[in-house]
């Protein structure tokens, strides 16, 4: 199957809203109704031609496509397939919600019209992840988890009205899939503070996640069992206003601890 190719009129409406109008390839790919990916490989095929906007007057099509494909339209395709680069596709596919291995392979296709097809394609990236290191390889999609703990640590803060100096503990929640995190310090782990500690978090991240995953804390855990911890009556409570669920970790299971531990 011979390479997709763009049309003319494409390629110079996607230099014009680059170079011109100085859109990003996110705006460039819905004004003309391509995809991002499609997008983005035009325009590193255009900087390695040299090509910029205005084209120049004299290239016509068969030109154009000879300077960014390297062979005139209608040629053969190319017996070289370029190596997929599963590590960004697995990471790309781990962090958007609602990405499939189907829209990557339509995406990959746009890009290389004689490349592998879907069930090749498939194979070829469940080779690449079995051989993956399965010990230390943690996926999170974006916006699924929420670790939260109290770090070991605590700090000292002198009160302005006694100038006494009290030990506050310090509250850290971290989204699993980018490593956001929020932290704040209160002086006590008791239910109120760890719960209030949670509705600052989700104000400051401006939403919530689907799942929290505390790390046995008496807070919010009044039985650590190996494998059901019997979650606070208050903390269930905020979970249910909040819609979300509470997946503590496992005793005994590394992988499962906080990301902020």
């Amino acid at each position: 199957m011979p390479r997709a190719r763009i049309a003319m009129h494409s390629i110079e409406e996607i230099l014009r809203l680059r170079h011109e109008c100085g859109c990003s390839q996110r705006e460039i790919a819905r004004s003309c109704g391509l995809s991002a990916g499609t997008v983005n490989k035009l325009l590193q095929l255009a900087g390695q031609a040299g090509l910029s906007w205005p084209l120049p007057p004299e290239l016509d099509e068969a030109a154009l496509q000879q300077r960014l494909y390297g062979r005139p339209a209608g040629a053969g395709p190319s017996a070289r397939r370029e190596a997929i680069d599963f590590a960004a596709l697995h990471k790309e596919l781990i962090q958007r919600k609602h990405l499939t291995l189907m829209l990557l392979w339509q995406e990959y296709r746009e890009q290389h019209g004689d490349g592998y097809g879907y069930s090749q394609f498939c194979e070829l990236y469940r080779q690449w992840k079995s051989r993956q290191d399965p010990v230390m390889r943690q996926e999170h999609k974006a916006g699924e988890r929420l670790f939260v703990d109290y770090a070991g640590q605590t700090v000292a803060i002198e009160e302005a009205a006694t100038g006494q100096t009290r030990e506050a503990v310090i509250f850290v929640a971290t989204l699993g899939a980018s490593s956001y995190f929020y932290a704040e310090a209160s002086w006590g782990q008791d239910v109120a503070c760890w719960i209030g500690s949670h509705v600052h978090a989700f104000e400051d991240f401006g939403g919530v996640p689907e799942i929290l995953v505390p790390d046995n804390l008496k807070s919010g855990v009044t039985k650590a069992c190996r494998y059901e911890p019997v979650l606070n009556r208050s903390y269930k409570e905020m979970a249910r206003h909040y819609g979300v669920a509470i997946v503590p970790a496992r005793a005994y299971r590394p992988k499962d601890k906080s990301m902020v531990s």
